[in-house]
């Protein structure tokens, strides 16, 4: 299947929430407001108690931002219409009063580092290496570089920012914070999230509650300040620099 899509599915009280693109789910703007939005849903939904965030494919969790739209970009508002895209999702994840967890298979790039970041728990597998590439096209992680540093600090955020060629591995990022556990194989990291997310399910959801206002406290001001940062993308991706970069993925 080659159609990009976002789905919900609810098994035991837990909604699994799935997207998939077949550009190594990379992210145009549509599926990203589909994900903001399915996010929002699941969490207004009563019949769900705990949400899973996860992706289709065996090898990539998220590549990020969809270059073919980022290409097509040539003025400062779309612009940051297209990387408000990404903040919208992360604010919905904020927001949402239920715990997330995240169910990272395998590689995971620039937004979707973002993504992972922004999840409430997050269980990976051996093959799941991170990297933000952004300064590599002459842009520069900004809109998810706050739930990355909340996640990891701001000392591991900002090396893997810099060294934008390099892939960190699993191990890494469990060190810094990012992931919980690290699986062998895809297999045992679906039995892990299903157990823990059953599992979550028999505890007091308002307590649940309480708890990420807790875990999220600081983050009020992120409706502006990701929509700020989405500007200032917007704005870079205008430059020669990264129009000459771009180029190359046509």
């Amino acid at each position: 299947m080659n159609t990009p899509y976002v789905k919900l599915e609810i098994k035991n009280e837990v909604g699994y929430i799935e997207f998939f693109h077949p550009a190594h789910n990379s992210l145009p703007g549509d599926v990203l407001a589909k994900l903001a939005n399915t996010i929002t849903e699941a969490g207004e939904n009563d019949a769900i108690k705990v949400i899973v965030l996860k992706s289709g494919g065996d090898r990539t969790f998220c590549a990020g931002a969809s270059f073919e739209e980022l290409i097509n970009i040539n003025d400062a508002a779309t612009g940051k219409v297209f990387f408000a895209g990404f903040a919208n999702v992360i604010n919905a994840m904020r927001k949402c009063p239920k715990f997330i967890i995240g169910r990272i298979q395998g590689k995971t790039v620039g937004g979707g580092v973002g993504l992972a970041a922004a999840t409430d728990y997050c269980m990976a597998t051996k093959f799941a290496s991170i990297k933000l590439s952004e300064l590599n096209i002459g842009i520069g992680p900004f809109v998810v570089g706050p739930a990355i540093e909340r996640k990891m600090g701001l000392s591991a955020m900002s090396q893997i920012a810099i060294d934008a060629n390099t892939f960190y591995t699993p191990e890494f990022a469990k060190q810094k914070g990012l992931y919980t556990h690290i699986f062998d194989t895809t297999e045992a990291l679906d039995e892990a999230v299903k157990t823990t997310a059953e599992h979550l399910c028999t505890y007091n959801t308002e307590a649940m509650l309480e708890m990420k206002k807790v875990f999220w406290q600081g983050t009020n001001d992120w409706d502006v300040l990701l929509a700020e940062r989405a500007a200032t993308s917007g704005k870079l991706v205008l430059s020669e620099f990264t129009k000459e970069k771009l180029k190359g993925f046509k």
